[in-house]
């Protein structure tokens, strides 16, 4: 078995990080000289009227003249926080703040953490709504499902901004890319696969829906949660899990996984035994994305068997599903293109250019499906697909010339 490198991190150590020199992870610096009576004459009164009025007679000039083209959002109720639940507004907070942070050193974008202490959704919205027009696109992160969906919807329908929740989105454009690739190397047909997805939260719908338009056949999906298979005569089914109920004499997980090709778990540790993985068909693919222990440990399921392809959410095994190979990125290629939404084109630009990058390494096998963070092409290559695919889609209104923009991403980088 390859050696594994592991992050010990403490109790201790982490409240540590978090407090000293000074509480918390970010804080806010001025980008224009201050130092003098004319700078702060340029600064506020009176020269600020200046630009004041040229965005009063042309709002798009506000991308021009404030940081909202560089400025994310990133907003939560804390109805869903990692592995910790409904844990409230407040106690989300060093989570979104790390959120920032991951904006910031990524791909050089400024964020402010929003924490709203509100779980009915209508209202949640509202909040969000008004104080939209500070930001130049708004990530949602951690709001429990089904809330979660509504509240997206919504606001991509009332805000003239980009609009992404990272646990849905980001985690399917990962995971996607990561399917892409181990498809390639496993020799196995988009249009044949046979998946099973355990999980029905806000990240498992989305997940499956991308597949399908990546081209996963729908009849061929199984679609399980804490009950077992999600079949159509169960009663008292979201509109969710609906579309994806099945009429096949199906039960259980393990009734579903004999033959799967595919498991996609997004659900809870230790739910998938060795029995259950030999089960499979021939050089199955595995993404065990329980956190922080997945639905089958990495030990078990390659001592199990050797023709796996494996992938989890940890950083200390082979292949993480990690979001912090897309948001950063994708939001980048969405505030400069000055687009309006974060459509299905500019995902799958995500999925298509992230799967890239692996196949483009030296080392793309099974143990390296997917990019490591610390891929030094992710902004080049990830921002430039999206920015594009936004500009030919017509939701961007700043036509980028994509070459002249890809250099620009690299002298960020310096």
């Amino acid at each position: 078995m390859k050696e594994l490198h592991h992050i010990s991190v403490t109790e201790q150590m982490a409240l540590d990080y978090h407090q000293y020199p000074k509480p918390g992870k970010f804080e806010t610096s001025p980008t224009k000289p201050h130092s003098s009576q004319q700078d702060l004459a340029l600064a506020y009164s009176p020269g600020v009227a200046f630009p004041c009025e040229k965005i009063a007679d042309n709002e798009k000039d506000v991308y021009k003249y404030t940081n909202k083209s560089n400025l994310v959002a990133v907003i939560s109720n804390g109805t869903a926080v990692l592995g910790l639940g409904d844990i409230g507004a407040s106690a989300a907070k060093p989570v979104m703040e790390g959120n920032a942070l991951l904006f910031k050193i990524f791909a050089g974008i400024d964020s402010f953490d929003i924490e709203i202490n509100e779980t009915d959704p209508d209202k949640f919205v509202e909040i969000v709504k008004a104080i939209s027009p500070t930001f130049g696109a708004i990530n949602l992160e951690d709001i429990k499902a089904p809330e979660c969906f509504k509240i997206e919807e919504k606001l991509r329908e009332e805000c003239n901004i980009p609009i992404m929740h990272d646990d849905q989105h980001g985690t399917a454009i990962i995971t996607a890319a990561g399917l892409l690739n181990a498809l390639k190397l496993q020799g196995k047909k988009i249009e044949e696969l046979k998946l099973v997805v355990n999980g029905a939260g806000a990240a498992a719908i989305a997940c499956t829906k991308l597949y399908i338009t990546l081209g996963v056949k729908k009849e061929n999906i199984v679609m399980c949660d804490h009950k077992g298979v999600i079949r159509k005569d169960r009663r008292e089914l979201t509109p969710q899990k609906s579309v994806f109920a099945t009429d096949k004499d199906l039960n259980t997980l393990a009734d579903a996984l004999k033959g799967a090709d595919m498991l996609l778990g997004l659900s809870v540790k230790d739910v998938v035994t060795p029995e259950m993985l030999l089960s499979m068909a021939e050089n199955p693919i595995i993404f065990a994305l329980a956190n922080p222990d997945p639905e089958i440990d990495y030990a078990t399921a390659m001592n199990t068997r050797k023709d796996i392809i494996y992938a989890t959410g940890r950083s200390d095994y082979p292949n993480q599903i990690n979001n912090v190979l897309g948001f950063p990125y994708i939001f980048r290629g969405a505030l400069d293109s000055w687009a309006t939404k974060i459509n299905e084109e500019m995902k799958l630009a995500a999925v298509y250019a992230l799967a890239k990058l692996a196949q483009d390494s030296e080392n793309f096998d099974t143990m390296h499906i997917i990019p490591s963070p610390f891929d030094s092409r992710l902004l080049t290559s990830i921002a430039p697909a999206v920015a594009e695919a936004a500009i030919k889609s017509g939701v961007a209104h700043r036509n980028l010339n994509i070459e002249e923009y890809r250099k620009s991403l690299a002298n960020l980088k310096k």
